[in-house]
């Protein structure tokens, strides 16, 4: 994605399944558990750079002992500053304080065997580290605590805030994390004085009575209860003081959760691929969590996974296939060589099967597995062509011929790579837009000047504003015919509201390429129109509202926006014509059948409230705000 965009958060939750002095025999370290986390969250760094927090229970503790260590951290480098802090409180002991599981357990923070770890992409709110995940919410009584990370946004937190109030509440802040840990741990609160209501008649003491709650504590009821109006995407992650643990899963499936468990730990991350990197498994022994369902660890080391809720239709998000997951799971990387693939007819057409004066490259990085595809799709096809070929020489044809024939091959090259940030310290917008350009550098003298075309290969195209001011700008330089964009994604036209930082219409491209063409034939009354039934609609309540968008963007064919996409994108001054191709809804759900979640693309959402989102930023665009839609 050459627009930088924020998106999901990452989790790792880990449970050791055996006292530490296991670890100490087997692995030679009592802080197997801590080594661990840090290597997940390290793995899925991906996912979250505003920044990163851990908090960690110790189980069978004594009364006055702290049993929650928690830090996080805000800066560019949170994880390695978290881990820095963590591991000073073991650096200065001896070897065998070291190897002494017990004294570490009564005596050194973070040596716990419940550690919870979260990477945070804001998608609002300051970067401050009041924002960063674990939150905690505390109390005397261990099995009212509760702490929560989680990969999140709901739609309807005005709602949830509202219910919260009228339980007699008073949240000092109305955010998603906030209500999500009031909401949860009211209802936490609620099951434990349910289980000491139910026990007391029987003549145990308090003390007895904690016992029963620790073992008997109904999380999946628990879970049941709190989530009834969740309205959003979300893997959240909780421990209770005491020592049970859950990760849930929302009904679509919309937010990834993946889990493996043996005799010795159980660990839940956001990616597949890191579980089997830190702990050395095959990928089919990794599950995926059941949408609508929790993977519950009762204190007693106890797992399994339960509905909470009524699962839906799947709709896993795209955008982790296409680009925000890392591309070194098994299937991603199928999946993103299979969305370059699909683009090879559109894009030997746009270039007339002239392979021999077509240039074929990527940018950024991102975008390699899908251009690897692109590429490998091309060389397919050429085979068949010049089997076609050589078949028409006849019975005899010669080695020149042949060899002629079999030497076309396509112009693979690296052209375009991303250099430096630059800081400009200028304030005056020609001199800062010129070195803005300079963000990324191209390899000279590959490209013929006036005779090649150029085809660059991109994950997605959100708001064109790098292709146009860099990328496109720095190709120009190479003097090809022609540049064809490539985007392995089809085209985001509405906003996101389950978790990416895509909430503004003004902000994408196919969203300004639409008005444009309105404008152009004479249609902008469109626009009021579609905004007095949004308007009319806000009132609704969110299940009776529906995508008053879909219907403008209905008038035109993809060809139409992607030709005005291209003319929007096309920087001022430069002689190679632009032009842009997208990948069809149809190629992405091709290439991700599992992950069918494409609202950002067809407008379909898969919960109420993401109707009542679209609706409010078509209307917040016309009324010119430059805020979030939920």
């Amino acid at each position: 994605m050459s627009d930088f965009i924020k998106h999901e958060c990452g989790i790792a939750l880990i449970r050791l399944l055996k006292p530490l002095e296991y670890y100490v025999e087997k692995y030679g370290t009592a802080l197997y558990g801590l080594n661990k986390l840090h290597l997940l969250m390290e793995k899925q760094r991906n996912r979250g750079q505003d920044g990163a927090g851990i908090a960690t229970i110790k189980l069978n503790s004594r009364p006055g002992a702290k049993i929650i260590h928690r830090k996080r951290c805000s800066s560019s480098n949170s994880i390695q500053t978290i881990f820095e802090e963590v591991y000073d409180n073991f650096n200065h002991l001896k070897k065998d304080k070291l190897k002494d599981a017990a004294w570490l357990q009564a005596n050194a923070p973070f040596a716990g065997e419940l550690l919870l770890g979260h990477l945070r992409y804001g998608t609002h709110g300051a970067n401050s580290v009041k924002n960063v995940h674990p939150f905690i919410r505390k109390s005397n009584w261990i099995q009212r605590t509760l702490v929560i990370a989680g990969n999140f946004n709901l739609t309807n937190v005005d709602e949830l805030f509202q219910e919260l109030v009228e339980l007699g509440q008073y949240p000092m802040e109305q955010t998603d994390t906030v209500t999500v840990l009031e909401k949860i741990g009211h209802f936490l609160d609620d099951e434990v004085q349910r289980l000491h209501t139910w026990h007391k008649p029987d003549g145990l003491t308090d003390l007895e009575i904690n016992q029963l709650i620790f073992d008997n504590l109904d999380v999946q009821r628990l879970l049941q209860r709190a989530s009834k109006r969740f309205d959003g995407g979300y893997a959240m992650a909780g421990m209770i003081g005491h020592g049970d643990a859950f990760v849930m899963r929302d009904p679509n499936g919309i937010r990834p959760a993946f889990y493996y468990a043996d005799d010795e730990v159980v660990v839940v991350t956001s990616e597949r691929a890191p579980i089997q990197t830190a702990f050395d498994v095959h990928f089919s022994k990794i599950k995926e969590i059941t949408p609508g369902h929790a993977l519950i660890v009762k204190r007693n080391g106890e797992v399994s996974e339960k509905p909470f809720t009524e699962p839906a239709e799947r709709r896993s998000c795209s955008f982790e296939r296409i680009y925000f997951s890392r591309g070194n799971d098994r299937d991603i990387y199928t999946e993103r060589k299979q969305l370059g693939e699909q683009l090879t007819t559109a894009v030997l057409e746009a270039v007339g099967y002239n392979i021999k004066q077509t240039v074929f490259s990527f940018v950024p990085n991102t975008a390699e597995s899908a251009y690897l595809g692109l590429v490998c799709g091309i060389e397919k096809r050429l085979n068949d062509i010049k089997l076609k070929q050589i078949m028409e020489l006849g019975a005899n044809p010669s080695t020149e011929a042949v060899q002629e024939i079999l030497a076309l091959t396509p112009r693979v090259e690296k052209l375009v790579h991303k250099d430096a940030k630059m800081r400009t310290f200028i304030a005056d917008d020609a001199s800062r837009g010129e070195m803005v350009t300079h963000g990324y550098d191209v390899t000279y003298g590959l490209v013929r000047n006036e005779e090649d075309t150029l085809v660059l290969l991109d994950d997605s195209i959100v708001r064109g504003t790098t292709l146009k001011e860099s990328i496109i700008r720095i190709a120009a330089r190479l003097k090809p015919k022609k540049i064809i964009v490539v985007s392995s994604a089809p085209q985001i036209r509405y906003p996101d509201c389950y978790g990416i930082d895509m909430s503004k219409m003004k902000d994408f491209v196919a969203f300004r390429a639409l008005v444009k063409l309105l404008k152009e034939r004479g249609q902008s009354h469109l626009l009021d129109e579609t905004y007095e039934r949004c308007k009319a609609q806000s009132t609704l309540p969110k299940e009776e509202m529906k995508n008053e968008v879909q219907a403008l963007y209905a008038l035109f064919t993809d060809e139409e926006i992607s030709e005005k996409i291209a003319q929007i994108v096309t920087p001022k001054g430069i002689t190679p014509k632009v032009e842009v191709i997208y990948q069809s809804i149809e190629g992405l759900h091709n290439a991700c059948p599992n992950h069918l979640g494409d609202w950002y693309f067809s407008g379909n959402y898969p919960t109420p409230g993401g109707n009542k989102v679209v609706n409010r930023a078509f209307m917040n665009y016309m009324e010119g705000k430059d805020e979030r839609a939920y």
